[in-house]
């Protein structure tokens, strides 16, 4: 595993560019969000996260019996523009702190944030290009391509989704469900059935791997928007109901106030500026007399047994497939 993630992280590298010294501060700035230099500008080895969705890259393209060392640049560019949304969004959500350290429009300002994120937009596709040097056919480059622009188009209107809904609490959880498909499940999809594609996968194969990795990614929300209002702080590294100081629509909190009959308290307590820690703790306990974290952890059970049986149609190679199902149990499971 460590292996694999210097890898990944080398592929990402080498999809920057040689900058002149006056132009480096913007190149220096992109790798202070991905963790690779601190808040100086100095090197650094800063938690890159999970990254789950090279991963699942490198293994779908094992599974159908290609070679993830030609998949390492689809790799870092999907792991890229997944960066690239996170500096947006950061933006867009006036987040001060990701990862536990200042977000880089938070210590540049908003003008070098938003130009930062648009760099490395375009770095990631600077390395999604390297898979022909890695021996990929051309129009297989070009196919992946189409699809992997069309996924960023997806995770946008996925954005768009979140931003107009946000305040409305008569969202509901159809409508919240189509938002985190996009937003967050739609490049876990891409990871699966790119990844595969890289190897000359069959239609079916494709399929199969992008719709484990749509119900991974809808599962995989749903999983944090519980553990953002139940989870433990020593697990998640953030303070208990943290979703609930935000003020978050997440899921739990769009159950309840559909089904809950104190609804309009509840409304009244999200609406507050700032809420306290005794507006808090009565939203909590609002929720927590409705039935919304059963429904939640169904939801995402229900999404986690889809994600399996599109993996029980995959004719792949058997190692690879229990290693892609032991991920999806572990993401499902996981309590930080």
């Amino acid at each position: 595993m460590a292996d694999e993630r210097s890898a990944i992280q080398a592929a990402m590298a080498a999809a920057f560019p040689q900058a002149e010294a006056r132009v480096a501060r913007f190149y220096a700035m992109q790798e202070y969000h991905l963790g690779w230099r601190d808040a100086r500008l100095a090197p650094a080895d800063s938690d890159p996260g999970k990254l789950i969705r090279p991963r699942l890259v490198l293994l779908a393209c094992r599974a159908v019996g290609g070679d993830a060392a030609q998949a390492l640049p689809l790799a870092a560019a999907i792991q890229l523009i997944h960066d690239f949304s996170l500096i947006h969004d950061d933006i867009e959500d006036d987040s001060a702190t990701r990862r536990g350290r200042p977000t880089l429009w938070h210590l540049w300002g908003l003008a070098q944030g938003i130009n930062a994120g648009d760099g490395m937009f375009v770095v990631a596709h600077r390395a999604l290009y390297q898979l022909r040097d890695r021996g990929v056919a051309a129009d297989v480059v070009l196919a992946i391509a189409r699809r992997f622009d069309d996924t960023i188009l997806t995770i946008c209107e996925g954005q768009y989704l979140d931003l107009h809904h946000e305040g409305d609490l008569s969202i509901d959880e159809a409508a919240y469900l189509a938002m985190i498909a996009r937003k967050t499940a739609a490049l876990l999809g891409a990871s699966a059935s790119l990844g595969a594609m890289v190897a000359g996968a069959t239609a079916p194969q494709v399929a199969a791997l992008g719709e484990f990795g749509l119900a991974l990614g809808i599962a995989f929300q749903i999983q944090d928007d519980v553990l953002g209002i139940w989870g433990e702080p020593a697990d998640t590294g953030k303070p208990a109901a943290a979703d609930l100081w935000r003020k978050k629509l997440s899921l739990p909190v769009i159950v309840a106030l559909q089904h809950s009959p104190q609804r309009d308290q509840l409304a009244g307590l999200l609406g507050l500026p700032a809420p306290d820690a005794a507006a808090v703790a009565r939203m909590l306990a609002i929720i927590d007399a409705t039935a919304a974290r059963a429904t939640c952890e169904a939801a995402a059970a229900a999404q986690h047994r889809q994600a399996l049986a599109a993996l029980a149609r995959l004719d792949g190679d058997p190692a690879c497939v229990a290693q892609l199902r032991q991920i999806a149990d572990g993401l499902l499971g996981r309590r930080g």
